[in-house]
């Protein structure tokens, strides 16, 4: 699964979320900025930064998604995180968090960084560690979903949109954790039918999720191109050519020339 994709999606869209992970109220993603930086001349990517609008104040967030074991993830995100403060000159202090599914995938080496664990600099998260999905606030637990086990992850999904449609007065918005939802199930289990996402969703929130409208545009150019072959036996008895055939129907000559032969009468 992209899990790299999906919080990146997740903290950008719905930033609220990571700082009530970390236990700092939602209201404080209203004065920062989400983006996955790129450190100049360099290899180092860091995940996510949260970096504050309004107040020289506020702190810096360095994110971190670990689902690999990498005993150098500590030293290279203080490396990531040094150079990018050097490089950006900013007067606000910062912390790092690290977010792991388990603990056991956390064998990074902190005998060089003892002092940044002890002073709350860098924090670890372990998601299997958080309590029961169900008594999480809604954002949390859609990030727990990331982990959830295959053979209970419809039944949990299930809840959370359940919860989802019944939030009225929620901070988040309904239809983006709709959204990130399916996305996690897609990503999660790829045999999952359309039929049990109509289920779980109903088909008019379904409708408004951008999974099922990137689908629905896929059908609707897969519909246009079957029309366009379906001309091709007509244009050809008319006498084009497959190369004016091509350019008129905006097709490459393979798939004329494709065409052409299923509905030829050796076949």
């Amino acid at each position: 699964m992209k899990t790299d994709s999906i919080f990146y999606r997740l903290f950008q869209e719905l930033p609220s979320i990571f700082f009530e992970l970390i236990g700092n109220p939602p209201e404080t993603a209203n004065t920062y900025q989400f983006s996955s930086v790129e450190i100049k001349q360099t290899a180092f990517r860091i995940d996510g930064v949260f970096l504050p609008t309004q107040d020289e104040q506020s702190l810096i967030y360095f994110v971190e998604v670990q689902f690999q074991p990498d005993s150098d993830i500590y030293l290279r995100l203080l490396s990531e995180i040094f150079l990018y403060l050097r490089q950006n000159k900013r007067p606000n202090s910062w912390r790092g968090v690290v977010i792991y599914p388990s603990r056991n995938i956390d064998i990074g080496e902190r005998q060089d960084c003892y002092e940044f664990f002890n002073s709350d600099r860098i924090s670890i998260i372990y998601l299997d560690e958080l309590a029961e999905i169900a008594s999480l606030p809604i954002g949390i637990a859609t990030i727990k979903l990331i982990i959830e086990d295959k053979e209970t992850a419809i039944s949990t999904a299930k809840q959370l949109i359940n919860r989802t449609k019944q939030a009225v007065n929620s901070q988040l918005p309904q239809k983006q954790l709709l959204e990130l939802i399916e996305t996690i199930l897609v990503y999660k289990l790829p045999n999952i039918s359309r039929e049990e996402i109509e289920a779980m969703f109903g088909l008019s929130e379904l409708k408004q999720t951008r999974v099922y409208q990137e689908a629905e545009q896929e059908g609707k150019e897969k519909g246009r191109l079957e029309a366009k072959l379906d001309a091709v036996p007509k244009l050809l008895a008319l006498g084009l050519t497959v190369e004016q055939i091509a350019q008129a129907l905006d097709l490459d000559v393979a798939q004329v020339q494709q065409a052409a032969k299923q509905t030829s009468p050796e076949q």
